[in-house]
């Protein structure tokens, strides 16, 4: 009941900020109330002036996505605001657009600055966008690594200095089923998932079992060829302005 009321504030609201000029209507003279009619917006919605009515009463009705979208196109809603009347109205926010891979020298300056600890800036299909030379030094990452998933399957070497490889390996899968779900259907997503499985039938295997997860705090042990066991606690925090970047920093392990 609340979030009906809710929905119900946050689209009268919405719909009193709009003039009919910036949607292209005509302004018919004087209006008891500022903005859009209802029925202004069920016709640029192209549903039904008693369905819209009865939404934005907050009213028990079914929605979809289409719906929501085609409403936050009459409305003028930002991206944040879409996702916003995704949630009021009962469902999940779709991802947003893919934000590119350009990244801000402030961003790039706290990257760097974590060092002596590894960081990695990566996107939601697990490409890196930066990483600290740190992460170079104690996991091995070199040029050729671009992918989190497959570098965890391919790289020889990061693979060789992985203390519980073979017992971490279906939890990496599982934690990436579980991101690639979020958006059926991406290319993008299929085609890390075809890459990794061509070079790793041992990937392939796991993919196979279906198993979903999400992964929380985590720690990654290290057996470096220079000085041994490393033992670290890694955060993975995701990035503000960018929902689809997330920054995983690892700290040495007390002791």
């Amino acid at each position: 009941m609340a979030r009906r009321e809710e929905l119900r504030e946050f689209l009268r609201a919405r719909r009193a900020a709009v003039t009919p000029a910036e949607v292209g209507l005509p302004d018919a003279g004087r209006r008891r109330t500022p903005g859009l009619r209802r029925e202004e917006v069920a016709s640029l919605a192209g549903v039904g002036v008693s369905w819209y009515t009865w939404l934005e009463q907050g009213r028990d009705i079914n929605v979809s996505g289409d719906v929501l979208d085609a409403i936050s196109k009459a409305l003028l809603l930002s991206e944040p605001a879409r996702a916003h009347l995704y949630l009021l109205a009962g469902l999940n926010p779709p991802l947003s657009p893919d934000s590119g891979s350009e990244v801000s020298p402030e961003l790039q300056r706290l990257v760097d600055a974590w060092s002596p600890r590894p960081a990695i800036l990566r996107d939601r299909y697990w490409n890196l966008l930066s990483i600290n030379d740190a992460t170079r030094t104690v996991f091995g990452y070199d040029d050729t690594d671009h992918n989190c998933l497959i570098s965890f399957f391919t790289n020889e070497r990061y693979r060789g200095m992985h203390l519980h490889w073979a017992a971490v390996a279906p939890a990496v899968v599982a934690a990436f089923r579980a991101d690639a779900a979020r958006a059926p259907g991406d290319p993008a997503f299929r085609r890390v998932v075809d890459e990794v499985s061509a070079a790793s039938p041992e990937f392939a295997e796991l993919w196979a079992r279906q198993e979903v997860g999400v992964p929380g705090q985590a720690v990654k042990a290290v057996n470096h060829p220079e000085v041994g066991e490393l033992f670290f606690d890694l955060t993975t925090l995701t990035v503000t302005g960018h929902p689809d970047w997330y920054l995983e920093l690892y700290v040495p392990r007390p002791a």
